[in-house]
């Protein structure tokens, strides 16, 4: 029986996509990673999280992680730019299922804090894969974060502020780790499963009437 996972129903889609959108998706997947991801928790401000959506996408980080525990969030397209499409977002009601979540994935939960014992961006070790935790404007992140952290991470400050906005330091410390991981040795790319994947998704994403196209491919012999 067909399906709509396999190399086959790719090689239907993209006869429905033109040779140039083909290779832009191969361009850009090859610098996609998910050795680190990104999770932001209860961002009151919308266009934040927007905003940090948007940095994950050009920097290459493919998966971000939502927790909206305490605020309902939905995509601010205008501030995302399109980035919602080609970033796989996570949603969880919880910081601690979040948590679990990443952990079991064999992820480092890593605390983005000015305040803590903090390692320096420059000192972070980038060889084994991490979540990088960020928090509300306001308060930062929860107790429970803190607590469960593997490790601490912070942005180098010489001025009297002690804190940048969330999507500020988002793109400083996102750029700054996948410069470091895109020069290192590290197998750092996406699976060949996890580019199958994509390649699907994004092409389902480009189709106009895709429910058709799917249904004229699963009925064909």
């Amino acid at each position: 029986m067909k399906n709509t996972s396999d190399a086959n129903y790719l090689s239907y889609l993209e006869t429905f996509i033109s040779e140039n959108r083909k290779e832009r998706f191969l361009e850009i997947l090859a610098q996609r990673s998910k050795h680190f991801t990104v999770a932001v928790e209860d961002i009151f401000q919308l266009h934040n999280t927007s905003a940090v959506l948007r940095t994950c996408e050009v920097f290459g980080v493919q998966e971000l992680n939502v927790i909206e525990e305490k605020y309902g969030k939905t995509i601010d397209k205008e501030i995302a730019l399109g980035a919602q499409k080609w970033v796989d977002v996570n949603r969880y009601s919880s910081t601690g299922e979040c948590i679990k979540k990443l952990r079991n994935r064999g992820y480092r939960i890593i605390a983005t804090s000015p305040h803590e014992e903090s390692c320096f961006l420059e000192d972070f070790d980038v060889t084994q894969p991490a979540a990088l935790f960020f928090g509300t404007e306001r308060l930062g992140l929860s107790d429970e974060v803190l607590r469960e952290a593997d490790g601490f991470l912070k942005i180098p400050m010489i001025g009297f502020t002690e804190s940048l906005n969330i999507s500020s330091s988002a793109a400083i410390i996102i750029q700054h780790l996948s410069s470091r991981l895109r020069r290192s040795d590290i197998k750092w790319q996406l699976t060949e499963d996890e580019m199958l994947e994509k390649r699907i998704d994004w092409a389902q994403k480009t189709i106009k009437d895709i429910d058709f196209v799917t249904s004229r491919y699963l009925e064909s012999v």
